[in-house]
């Protein structure tokens, strides 16, 4: 089961001075151009290339005994890349790195629950949303990690990668962090079992399946704990509107025709997360 080049501009001038001048105003055209090309450029590939962990179940993972990647976002992905007429072709790497390497060109677009928020919309430009969700927290089965509300995080282990929401929530109330690079859902779970962390704050649906894939790990989905409705979506370089608009219109399409909705019930145990949850969440 389950989880995106540039034209030279070339003028020739007879003179130094108004070369240089004129180099100069076209320098900044083709800045403007370059800004707006990425679509353009994706299309003359004909490929789209697309950063995701691959250790994130269910939305970006490997199947069990396969090199395949699979998940809830890889095929949405591959449907969305195939009605745009493209192939796609999928880097993994950290959530750590995602961001930098949308920024830095390094890939086209990025797609692994990365949530919607209002700080990373100033620096990047994202896709309409395809996934709904809230925060949940995986505990120790006993106890429940001594947590009842967020507030209850204040001097607990909290493990996550280092540029999650999920991690700046647990620092918010006083958890102490500990950094994880890109490891798979079982090592998170044995560290809370163990002792070693005491909760893992990450998205409803994510943790109930690794739950639910690891019944060995005596740990639990916090049966109360309900906290920061969210909505994910792809995301891609600041200012890309036109790939922008592009995906956006492929994604209402899927939306409209249940595509989502049926990939969704195939890696989410049946649940339909593209329509938000009605759950009472922790203010």
């Amino acid at each position: 089961m389950l989880e995106l080049f540039k034209k030279p501009f070339v003028l020739k001038s007879t003179t130094a001075l108004t070369g240089v001048a004129l180099l100069g105003l076209l320098g900044a055209c083709s800045s403007d151009e370059e800004a707006e090309s990425l679509w353009t450029d994706i299309q003359e590939k004909g490929t789209i290339v697309v950063g995701t962990s691959g250790t994130l179940y269910p939305t970006s993972y490997h199947a069990e005994d396969s090199d395949e990647l699979t998940g809830y976002e890889v095929e949405v992905l591959r449907e969305i890349a195939n009605r745009l007429d493209l192939e796609v072709e999928f880097s993994e790497m950290g959530i750590d790195n995602l961001l930098t390497a949308v920024d830095n060109g390094r890939i086209d677009i990025a797609a692994n629950d990365i949530d919607i928020t209002d700080e990373r919309k100033e620096k990047f430009n994202f896709s309409d949303p395809y996934k709904h969700s809230y925060g949940s927290a995986i505990v120790r089965s006993e106890d429940l990690s001594g947590i009842e509300t967020l507030d209850d995080l204040d001097g607990k282990k909290a493990g996550g990668a280092a540029t999650t929401i999920y991690t700046q929530i647990g620092i918010e109330h006083g958890a102490e962090e500990v950094i994880y690079d890109n490891v798979t859902n079982d090592t998170y779970l044995r560290d809370v079992e163990n002792g070693r962390l005491d909760v893992i704050l990450n998205d409803y649906y994510l943790q109930s399946l690794a739950v639910e894939a690891l019944p060995e790990i005596d740990v639990v989905v916090h049966p109360t704990l309900a906290y920061f409705p969210n909505s994910q979506g792809i995301i891609m370089k600041k200012g890309e509107d036109e790939l922008q608009e592009q995906i956006n219109g492929v994604i209402g399409d899927m939306l409209e025709d249940g595509t989502i909705s049926d990939i969704s019930q195939q890696f989410f145990g049946g649940a339909d997360v593209s329509v938000e949850p009605d759950i009472d969440i922790e203010e």
